[in-house]
């Protein structure tokens, strides 16, 4: 028993030593709540990015960033997709619902102004939305963006 302690606090030395910290990404809050009507309607963000989530399953993608690592690449999507209001399926930062849209064929792409495009834009793209509530409780959708560890978030917001 000494040994299997002894060489647990090895390891734990290594890991911190190494940059493996556990508690890195603090957890994500968690929406499990939110109903398709809360996501019905139109959503922006900076630059002139619009997405209009409709009634029926589809969407309408207008100049959207890439998520994660993907918005270092300058890139922005516009075109028509899908989307998806799921529960506790492994998705995004936390166990919470998300939203999927999916665009399967991009009409446009552009470039962000503050960088040129380091890739092409990609065809087609899926994003998973975190959800959270603001101090009104209203719903927000949003990713994050950069590196991981940083959790700059991407925040749109509904039209009243």
């Amino acid at each position: 028993m000494r040994n299997l302690l002894a060489y647990g606090l090895i390891v734990a030395a290594l890991l911190t030593m190494a940059g493996g910290d556990p508690f890195t990404y603090d957890a994500a809050p968690a929406v499990y709540d939110a109903k398709n009507a809360e996501i019905v309607g139109t959503w922006r963000c900076v630059d002139g990015t619009e997405v209009v989530f409709h009634s029926d399953g589809t969407a309408a993608v207008t100049l959207l960033d890439g998520q994660e690592l993907d918005y270092d690449h300058g890139w922005r999507l516009t075109g028509p997709g899908t989307w998806e209001l799921i529960s506790r399926r492994p998705a995004g930062w936390n166990y919470g619902q998300h939203v999927l849209l999916h665009l399967p064929a991009r009409t446009a792409a552009a470039a962000r102004g503050d960088v040129p495009p380091r890739r092409s834009a990609p065809e087609r793209y899926l994003w998973t939305f975190e959800l959270r509530r603001d101090a009104r409780q209203a719903l927000e959708l949003y990713f994050f963006f950069g590196d991981p560890s940083a959790r700059s978030a991407y925040v749109l917001e509904k039209d009243a």
